[in-house]
């Protein structure tokens, strides 16, 4: 038996043209389709400015009302330092009358001498034998100058003291002089005048002698402190 067997049928692979197609919508409905995604897409853009417009505005509000509080709290710590100062709107007053009164005394004292250790310190270059019965002091103020000294060999100084001193014997008075003159704040010592004078029985030598003292004297206690002489 023959069995004839028919040839397969074979698909075709290659594609075809491309049928045409064609949009029957009315123009009026394809109209209305733009019309309707152009209003989604507006209404997509009004509703993000109004959240937008929304978060602005609230930022605002915040921020205001953050200065606000800020505004409050310094004004607060104003009026308190207001209150503050008025407790103390007599301080500036006394510092000035305290000043003031610091300048005058450092003004009045400026010509302030130390005279227990000046004294001292002459009575100690003493000769033996010799003591001091009378003693005097001019000087500079702080409204006065000192006066010039009457001998041109002498140097300026801010005063001068003259003393008498008794001796039981003629003292070398250029040793004594040259001692006073080693003194600090003494200069241009000088003998006047040595006499003789008794008293009952006894005789003695009555010296007359003066002392010239420099600034180097001045106590300068208030000087330091208010920068003043």
């Amino acid at each position: 038996m023959t069995a004839l067997l028919a040839p397969p049928k074979t698909r075709s692979t290659a594609l075809g043209p491309a049928r045409p197609q064609v949009n029957l919508l009315p123009p009026e409905v394809r109209a209305a389709r733009g019309l309707r995604k152009v209003k989604h897409w507006l209404g997509i853009s009004l509703v993000v400015t109004v959240v937008v417009c929304i978060g602005v505005f609230g930022f605002g509000l915040v921020s205001v009302s953050q200065a606000n509080t800020e505004l409050g709290v310094a004004q607060n710590e104003t009026a308190r330092l207001n209150r503050e100062t008025t407790k103390y709107a007599e301080v500036p007053k006394v510092l000035d009358a305290l000043g003031k009164v610091r300048t005058a005394r450092a003004l009045g004292m400026s010509t302030e001498v130390s005279w227990k250790p000046l004294l001292e310190a002459m009575g100690a270059v003493l000769p033996r034998g010799v003591s001091i019965d009378k003693l005097s002091v001019s000087g500079a103020t702080p409204m006065v100058e000192a006066e010039a000294p009457t001998d041109p060999l002498q140097a300026v100084s801010v005063g001068k003291i003259a003393f008498t001193a008794r001796s039981a014997t003629l003292p070398d008075s250029a040793a004594w002089m040259d001692a006073l003159d080693s003194v600090p704040g003494l200069s241009d010592s000088f003998v006047s005048a040595a006499t003789v004078a008794s008293e009952g029985a006894s005789t003695y030598y009555v010296v007359q002698a003066t002392v010239q003292f420099t600034d180097q004297a001045y106590a300068d206690r208030f000087a330091a402190t208010d920068g003043t002489k």
